[in-house]
């Protein structure tokens, strides 16, 4: 009878908070976290404490994702129309008084700096998911176009800033979510036809529209730099087609097998520019060649695999549309870094997941792993 009045233990208390997660979805991200740190300490080893840094923005990234695994889908769910408000309203309030570092104002002073654009990346898909649920069963075209309005305004102050980067990735987030919500394949296509035809006028054109009297509508003059470097970088090799060109020498010439742990040349003697940033996939490269490229290829092929299995099993409509739109949203940063710095895309201010340096993106990337295994856990208690 005594026993029935025991307290529990301090584990038996502590237990359902460290349960429920979903073991692939995490190992997995360990490898990648690991294959970070070891590149981060090659890459960064000449490059101040970048190295340290990197390690404890890791922990910051999975004390978030601790944290945000034991925020329900209900919680999350309420949160969504909130969140998206505040951050809507700092993307105005960065665009009327915001601090502007080397021609862009993407930065706001509230006592500490903050980038509000990193809100909308998690607060975006939130809005939509919960947008959608609302309106399971009885969806309009109606519904499909205020979701599309959504979309665009914080894509279109995030544009202004400018930040390309960052606006691709809010973007693609919230399209992720649309698109699962069950837009039509016949509003899609004619979008996929113009970009085919707008990309093939750029090529067929490129002599002519690249000339710098030329002006894009739509897109500043160093965006269209951008794409013009990527259709032939050797126009200016010293200068604006300089990343391109030195990541594709790196990555090249790592071969097969790569040169070796500390013997990339490329990383080393600091051709490779933003070699812990943005082009830290070429340093990778360059030093365990393509057998190592595949490898975290591979790895990320499992994360967005199991993302996506966690979607299908979800519960509910919002935690569907969220799991799906989140788990895309790594592919977007993995093959936009991954492309730009291969030279098959323009390059754009995009890291590669839990590989880059970076406190910002590690915060949020800790977030949405956390919702993702907070939604496993949601379906595990529900299947009990």
């Amino acid at each position: 009878m005594s026993a029935v009045f025991d307290r529990p233990s301090l584990w038996q208390r502590l237990q359902p908070i460290f349960t429920g997660f979903d073991g692939p979805l995490l190992v997995v991200v360990l490898l990648l976290g690991g294959a970070g740190l070891l590149t981060m300490y090659s890459a960064g080893f000449d490059h101040g404490t970048r190295f340290v840094d990197h390690g404890r923005n890791m922990l910051l990234g999975v004390g978030i994702l601790f944290l945000a695994a034991q925020v329900s889908p209900q919680r999350l769910m309420a949160l969504a129309a909130p969140l998206y408000v505040i951050g809507v309203a700092l993307l105005v309030a960065t665009a009327v008084m915001g601090v502007t570092k080397k021609g862009a104002t993407r930065w706001l002073n509230l006592g500490v700096v903050i980038q509000p654009s990193e809100i909308l990346k998690i607060a975006m898909p939130l809005m939509l998911a919960w947008w959608f649920q609302r309106r399971e069963g009885q969806t309009r075209a109606v519904d499909f176009l205020v979701a599309l309005v959504l979309l665009a305004v914080p894509v279109a102050l995030i544009v202004k800033q400018p930040d390309l980067g960052t606006a691709i990735l809010v973007f693609s987030a919230g399209l992720y979510v649309i698109f699962f919500a069950g837009l039509s394949w016949k509003l899609i296509l004619p979008v996929l036809v113009l970009a085919a035809a707008a990309i093939t006028t750029v090529v067929v054109s490129e002599d002519h529209i690249c000339q710098p009297e030329v002006k894009w509508p739509l897109l500043r003059d160093y965006q269209k730099n951008r794409i013009c470097t990527l259709l032939d970088p050797t126009t200016d090799p010293l200068g604006k087609g300089f990343h391109t060109i030195q990541g594709m020498i790196a990555i090249g010439s790592g071969g097969v097998d790569g040169k070796g742990f500390m013997k990339g040349t490329q990383t080393h003697l600091e051709f490779i520019p933003e070699r812990t940033t943005d082009f830290i996939f070429a340093a990778f490269a360059e030093e365990f060649g393509l057998m190592g490229a595949c490898g975290l290829l591979l790895g990320f092929t499992v994360l967005i695999l199991r993302g996506l299995m966690i979607a299908a099993e979800a519960p509910t409509m919002f935690t569907r549309l969220l799991a799906g739109a989140i788990t895309l949203s790594f592919f977007t940063y993995a093959f936009v870094n991954m492309g730009m710095v291969s030279g098959i895309l323009p390059v754009v201010g995009v890291p590669l997941p839990f590989i880059s340096y970076g406190g910002t993106a590690m915060v949020t990337l800790g977030l949405g792993l956390g919702i993702l295994m907070s939604i496993a856990k949601s379906r595990r208690f529900i299947q009990s």
